[in-house]
């Protein structure tokens, strides 16, 4: 059974419960906040900036609009050496981050750069992958998909936000293995800079699937414009997500959790790195962040600071066993 799932480490608490403003801002506030999205308009990336950012603002934890940069390229790297090279010492700046970032840096993708390089501030949430097509496509299950790929690997071309050997790449190999496909070299996947970019080539006839969250696919969903094979879950989520079959009661047993979260630059003094742990976290612990987190399909994950950082760390460990596993990478 090849199972990646997120280890629950469960923070005892949120650092601050729904603080005011006054009481993060002892010895740092924000001038300009501003948070980069490593990916176009339209992808997870995108969804984690702007809706943390409106909430922060919303609740009163940052004291202005929070400014959204697009910032994509490399699948994220472009926004890690930007950060790194140019805007080490910005205290204002947080960086959207996801499973993605932790595989890229578990692959050495991200050319000189480590995750000891930045600083890990707090999880959001964590958001299960979905396998999906459009919505006239004569594909109706997960099974029938993957055997299409099985007798004929080239038939299908699935694309997703993530680089080859990225996260979107991944969960579809963990899916492949477990319907039987032994050489998961042969699957056919094309990278885009975004998973809104994804579902635009797959609508335009030029993939016949599309991998990625389910942040990132609901919108589409409620256009109707995709249809989702399944939910990468241990179980069917609830509310509007309920009629979603998972992999798993389809016969295929993969499970894809993407952590979402935020680092920022790795020269940011203490009391900005404070204040930022304490806002997300704050953000967390609100019955408006719940909300968001149920409306939108994400699952809990409640980390900050140094639990956090344990946790990436984790994550990128066990990401670079499996690479290896596939052959992914040496």
């Amino acid at each position: 059974m090849t199972i990646i799932a997120i280890r629950r480490g469960l923070a005892a608490a949120a650092l601050i419960a729904c603080a005011p403003l006054a009481a993060l801002a002892q010895d740092f506030t924000p001038d300009k906040p501003e948070c980069i999205a490593p990916a176009n308009p339209g992808g997870g990336w995108d969804f984690t900036c702007r809706q943390v950012g409106k909430s922060l603002q919303d609740l009163g934890l940052i004291p202005s609009t929070m400014q959204v940069v697009n910032l994509s390229g490399g699948g994220g790297g472009v926004a890690f050496a930007e950060v790194v090279n140019k805007r080490n010492d910005n205290n204002d700046l947080i960086v959207a981050a996801s499973s993605a970032t932790s595989t890229r840096l578990a692959q050495n993708a991200f050319p000189g750069n480590t995750m000891n390089q930045v600083r890990w501030l707090a999880s959001v949430g964590a958001d299960y992958g979905v396998i999906a097509v459009a919505k006239d496509s004569p594909v109706n299950t997960l099974p029938e998909l993957l055997g299409m790929m099985k007798n004929d690997p080239t038939s299908i071309a699935i694309g997703g936000g993530s680089a080859v050997g990225g996260w979107d790449h991944l969960k579809v190999l963990i899916a492949a293995q477990e319907a039987g496909i032994t050489d998961v070299r042969g699957v056919k996947y094309i990278a885009f800079a975004g998973g809104g970019e994804a579902v635009t080539q797959l609508l335009a006839g030029s993939l016949q699937a599309f991998t990625g969250d389910l942040s990132e696919a609901r919108g589409f969903v409620e256009s109707g414009d995709i249809k989702v094979l399944a939910v990468l879950a241990p179980e069917r989520l609830g509310g509007e997500f309920a009629g979603m079959p998972t992999a798993r009661e389809q016969g295929i047993d993969a499970i894809g959790a993407n952590w979402r979260g935020f680092y920022a630059p790795g020269g940011m003094s203490d009391a900005a790195y404070d204040y930022w742990v304490g806002a997300i976290g704050a953000l967390y612990a609100s019955d408006e962040w719940k909300q968001t987190m149920e409306t939108n399909g994400l699952a809990p994950l409640d980390l900050q600071g140094a639990e956090f950082e344990a946790f990436v760390k984790d994550s990128v460990d066990s990401i670079s066993a499996l690479s290896k596993e596939i052959g992914i990478i040496q």
